[in-house]
């Protein structure tokens, strides 16, 4: 069964959906070359304010920030692990003076292993 990495991710004042669509697909070919098999990145749209916590506030993001849902899926946890090793070692990570439209720090994000898939 697939395992999947969902992420939270605050995305900058001044980046649009275009803008950040652009970052992700020139990083996307790094995890796919590493074992990844689907990526996919979701623009808030309909992010309702919860009562108690919601997707803005899990990533602190600020009035002008958005938010990012996203989620990448491997074949297994295995691979995923491996993978991630090479993702995080890849030199095409972070491009020198690359301006990441991201607050990486804020970031949240975790392993799932797939309970049903339809």
């Amino acid at each position: 069964m697939i395992y999947i990495d969902g992420l939270v991710i605050p995305v900058k004042a001044g980046t649009d959906s275009a803008g950040y669509a652009r970052f992700a697909e020139a990083i996307a070919p790094i995890f796919k070359d590493h074992g990844a098999t689907r990526i996919v990145e979701g623009w808030a749209d309909d992010v309702p304010d919860g009562k108690v916590t919601d997707f803005r506030r899990a990533v602190q993001a600020a009035d002008d920030e958005t938010v990012v849902f996203s989620w990448i899926e491997w074949p297994d946890k295995a691979t995923r692990d491996a993978g991630m090793v090479l993702v995080r070692e890849d030199p095409r990570m972070v491009p020198a003076g690359a301006a990441m439209p991201i607050d990486g720090a804020r970031m949240i994000f975790g392993g799932f292993q797939a309970v049903l898939d339809v």
